[in-house]
């Protein structure tokens, strides 16, 4: 088997700038709640959907077992149908069979995407965590995800991180394939302008909402401008 150096596998910064950009949606949000909610959490998800467009919202909670978040989780699911915003569940196969959500979300150790596809049916939406790697990728969308995420592109605290990808793996990925990607990590109203230009489908975000001092109305609005930024190629 032949190895290759880091250098040789890196991928070229420029390589989506060599074609031209195909049809693609603008980029849209994917809302992650914090890792851990209380009895105003409804409220809080209610002023974030009134602060623009959400395309899709992931229950992550951390720290407690699939049956205290299934208690949780209809009255969040109710209004994500209200709302028509896409509900997701995070890592469990069953979580999502149990409460008939809109999807779930694969990270690398959490289940086969083929699997979680027998297990949920065909309109499930399957989303798997790639990292920075284009291998992994290539891999869940042969595995039959909806959609693939990289990241992290930035610091971040709500969850602990060991890759760090660069904006170059969002173009590459549009220029060849028309599964969506999300961008996930560190993602900011101020830092997003770079993942959107590189054409990222979606931004998950999830503290810059939370933690906006304004509430999560304004978190939410405040990704409006850099959503915009890019607009859709003509068809």
């Amino acid at each position: 088997m032949t190895d290759f150096t880091d250098e040789e596998l890196a991928l070229d910064p420029h390589f989506a700038d060599q074609f031209e950009p195909g049809f693609r949606p603008a980029c849209q949000l994917y809302l992650i709640s914090p890792p851990a909610i209380d009895d105003g959490f409804l409220d809080q998800l209610a002023a974030a959907f009134d602060g623009g467009g959400v395309a899709a919202f992931q229950l992550r909670l951390k720290g407690i077992d699939d049956h205290a978040i299934a208690a949780l989780a209809p009255p969040i699911q109710a209004l994500c149908a209200e709302r028509e915003v896409a509900f997701i569940v995070n890592d469990s196969i069953g979580l999502a069979k149990r409460l008939g959500a809109d999807g779930v979300h694969l990270g690398q150790g959490d289940g086969d995407p083929r699997d979680a596809r027998e297990q949920l049916g065909p309109k499930v939406q399957i989303g798997v965590t790639c990292h920075d790697s284009r291998h992994l990728a290539m891999e869940a969308g042969e595995a039959g995800a909806d959609y693939v995420a990289f990241g992290a592109f930035f610091p971040t605290t709500t969850k602990e991180t060991f890759h760090r990808a660069e904006p170059s793996i969002l173009g590459w990925w549009t220029t060849l394939f028309e599964l969506p990607c999300v961008a996930i990590g560190g993602v900011t109203a101020d830092n997003a302008g770079p993942l959107v230009a590189a054409g990222a489908d979606f931004l998950a975000v999830s503290s810059a909402v939370w933690n906006h001092p304004e509430g999560p109305k304004a978190g939410v609005a405040a990704f409006a401008e850099v959503l915009a930024s890019k607009p859709p190629p003509p068809r």
